[in-house]
């Protein structure tokens, strides 16, 4: 892809490039002092939600339009970029109408090439100079994240850049949406002048996971950070639990380490990310295996059948062994791990044997 740099005026060229704002522009009021809050620790890009799309009918799905204008005030009164998401082509068009700089395409519409496409085209009818951000589809594919990118630059947008948001997953896991770090990681190999930003707020879901994911994502060497920040996070109207005070944000800003030495060989610090990567998708898969145990549990309630099938387990341990053997790993290690992942199935089954 033919890309430009995104680098905007009056911004120095450090990582991380910060993006910050409500998860939702709510009034004009809270709009305008969080923006305050933010440009007096720093900040000079801000977003907000105008158009919300829920999972379901029924929730605050954004001011619309009207909170255009708001938008326009803050530049006016801060200096600060503004940056909102955009899924029809109508709010390409009013987005443009009012002077917004960064217009980002959300995880739900990267998923449709459909409505990317209708994005694009709308973007050709305009002169804008901006730049486009795409966040990765809500499921872990590559090459429809890679065919939104590429879709925006069919339209003549050179200033692109990508948003690692997670991907959604059935299952229980730590994360709002799962990192799975190997995809971004992917991209950037495959694109490598394409400008990274990562999303901890969408990827953790809580406050409490902002700082380390933001850690994790400057050690991957992400370009930026997008990040969701209200002047009043419990008061917010969406997505309360993932919001954080400017105050907060500058803490946490001004923690991180921002490592940018180049060597010839994988460091220490590298390896060991490499590890922690590997311990998440670790525990994601044992969420998913006991929870089809506890699917397991439920069939032997209902036909009336014993938890514990001996023969079953031991021909089970005889094949893992077998394979820990091929790949060079310690039978007894394999043995003990594979005994307290079976003594936890087993735990959870009954479980559901004694619920009435």
């Amino acid at each position: 892809m033919e890309l430009e740099s995104i680098l905007l005026p009056g911004i120095p060229d450090r990582r991380p490039m910060v993006i910050a704002g409500p998860c939702s522009a709510e009034t004009e009021e809270q709009v305008l002092n969080t923006a305050h809050e933010l440009a007096g620790k720093g900040i000079r890009i801000y977003r907000a939600g105008i158009w919300k799309p829920r999972t379901k009918p029924g929730g605050f799905e954004g001011v619309g339009a009207p909170g255009l204008p708001w938008l326009q005030r803050v530049k006016e009164e801060t200096g600060m970029y503004t940056a909102v998401e955009v899924a029809t082509r109508n709010h390409v068009l009013e987005s443009v109408r009012y002077g917004i700089d960064i217009l980002w395409v959300g995880a739900r519409t990267s998923a449709n090439p459909f409505a990317v496409q209708d994005v694009a085209d709308a973007l050709k009818e305009t002169d804008f100079q901006g730049i486009v951000l795409v966040k990765n589809p809500v499921n872990p594919d590559l090459e429809l994240w890679i065919g939104a990118l590429e879709r925006i630059n069919n339209a003549g947008i050179r200033k692109i850049g990508a948003i690692h948001r997670g991907f959604s997953s059935y299952d229980k896991t730590l994360y709002r949406n799962l990192p799975q770090w190997h995809i971004p990681i992917e991209l950037k190999r495959r694109i490598p002048n394409l400008p990274l930003i990562s999303d901890p707020s969408h990827i953790g879901g809580k406050r409490e996971l902002i700082a380390p994911l933001s850690q994790q994502a400057m050690d991957l060497n992400y370009d930026g950070l997008i990040i969701e920040s209200h002047c009043s996070p419990d008061a917010a109207w969406s997505d309360k639990d993932q919001q954080i005070t400017p105050d907060v944000l500058s803490y946490i800003l001004n923690l991180l380490v921002i490592r940018d030495t180049k060597q010839t060989t994988e460091s220490l610090t590298e390896l060991r990310q490499q590890i922690d990567l590997l311990d998440d998708e670790l525990l994601t898969v044992l969420a998913k295996r006991m929870r089809i145990s506890r699917e397991i549990g439920q069939y032997k309630k209902e036909h009336n059948m014993p938890v514990l099938q001996t023969r079953r387990y031991d021909e089970i341990l005889d094949k893992r062994l077998s394979q820990a053997k091929e790949l060079e790993m310690g039978v007894i290690f394999t043995k003990e791990v594979l005994e307290a992942i079976h003594e936890e199935s087993i735990r959870q089954q009954i479980e559901i044997l004694n619920q009435a």
